[in-house]
């Protein structure tokens, strides 16, 4: 039975894609001198938050996704990443294979919004590895199960995943609003001759912090 081990040896940005899209690279070794016809390899991979530590201003963005810092320790769970697969070719000893993950940029994903949240530092990330095995030692056809167990541990920095983002929205970040909130933002963007949806934004928070400060003047005034 082939014994197989799995590494990551790093990650970057997948030049030339539609999507943001990161690119991981897997170390593939064969422990028995096997040779190996072929991988179906399916990689589930989590990010595991509780493994870094966070600076202020991150535990702020966190808030949502994690609540108060006292409760950490019970409410920082590990988040789901993404699910893939990939064929690995022949090979007899060890291989390298590119692993292409599609990242969202959808603040609503719990991914998306850790993700968002970080400044600097790594992103403690564990892949667990299934799939088939297909060999044929003695001339004839094996397939063999890769078991559940098998898995590799990988720290990402931080700064890979915010030059994935940047290729593809410098700049900028997405929001996901109901189709009757766009309406209304749309009819305040018209009314007032707005020329971007950034400009429409601004415009209504500049109003809600002059309204916040004339409705905390008349409420200090005796």
């Amino acid at each position: 039975m082939a014994k197989l081990i799995f590494e990551c040896t790093g990650a970057s940005a997948a030049p030339y894609t539609a999507t943001p899209t990161l690119l991981f690279r897997l170390n593939v070794t064969e422990g028995l001198g096997e040779r190996v016809d072929a991988v179906a390899l399916r990689c589930q991979i989590r990010i595991e938050p509780h493994k870094r530590r966070y600076s202020p201003d991150e535990a702020r963005r966190l808030h949502d996704l994690f609540g108060d810092t006292e409760r950490w320790a019970e409410t920082v769970k590990a988040i789901q990443l993404a699910a893939v697969s990939v064929m690995v070719p022949a090979f007899t000893g060890q291989t390298e294979v590119g692993l292409e993950v599609q990242c969202t940029y959808d603040l609503e994903v719990a991914s998306g919004r850790y993700l968002q949240g970080l400044d600097d530092g790594t992103i403690p990330l564990l892949l667990l590895f299934s799939g088939t095995v297909f060999t044929s030692p003695d001339g004839r056809l094996r397939v063999e199960p890769i078991p559940w167990s098998s898995e590799a541990s990988y720290r990402m920095p931080v700064s890979v995943w915010q030059d994935v983002v940047n290729e593809h929205f410098p700049g900028s970040a997405w929001l996901r609003c109901s189709r009757e909130t766009l309406d209304e933002l749309s009819v305040f963007k018209a009314a007032h001759a707005l020329p971007t949806w950034d400009a429409t934004l601004t415009a209504l928070l500049a109003n809600q912090r002059a309204n916040g400060t004339a409705s905390g003047t008349a409420g200090g005034t005796p």
